[in-house]
């Protein structure tokens, strides 16, 4: 073998293994990517399944709130902004005004002891109660997944090829909306 053959083999080699590299990178970005839209879809069904009970929950507290119109009208707007959010940030901002309506109208409920002790209601709240902690744990997992995808697009040297693929340079984490942190206020 001579000096050219030898030094092309080289580079052959070192260029195969580049290349190599270069797939590994990007197979583990495309498997971060889906782990984060499939951790998204497991979030995405259980605010569905909120949504789904919100209805039922809301008819039963109407037959004894009846002077609650302005809240039930603002759950059922909330609820509708949900359902025709387009992508993640509108779902969680909707999502998020959702929640606010919903612990006022839980609020409203503890000042009606009959409602508290009708076991449709019981039933209805329990079934609330273990969404919203799903809902908890799927965010939960969701914001995981975003922090190692994250980490892991922002790390030299795959932070060279996130641009070079396609990728999203962050993806965004579900964040709670700024009126979670106060208590609802109800007036009758």
């Amino acid at each position: 073998m001579n000096t050219k053959t030898g030094i092309l083999v080289g580079i052959l080699a070192v260029v195969l293994m580049m290349g190599l590299w270069m797939v590994g990178v990007y197979n583990d970005l495309v498997g971060k990517d889906q782990t984060v839209k499939q951790s998204w879809a497991q979030v995405e069904n259980q605010l569905q399944r909120r949504y789904d009970l919100i209805p039922n929950l809301v008819s039963t507290v109407k037959g004894y709130a009846t002077h609650e119109k302005e809240l039930f009208e603002n759950v059922t707007k909330a609820r509708s902004a949900w359902s025709g959010a387009g992508n993640a940030n509108e779902k969680i901002a909707a999502s998020g005004q959702l929640e606010g309506f919903l612990s006022r109208l839980m609020v409203v409920v503890e000042n009606y002891p009959q409602l508290k002790a009708a076991e449709n209601f019981k039933a209805l709240q329990d079934e609330l109660a273990g969404t919203e902690n799903r809902v908890a744990v799927a965010r939960m997992r969701y914001n995981d997944i975003v922090t190692i995808y994250n980490t892991n697009a922002k790390s030299i040297p795959t932070v060279f090829f996130v641009n070079m693929f396609g990728f999203d340079k962050e993806k965004l984490f579900f964040q709670s909306v700024k009126e979670a942190g106060s208590a609802p206020n109800v007036k009758f």
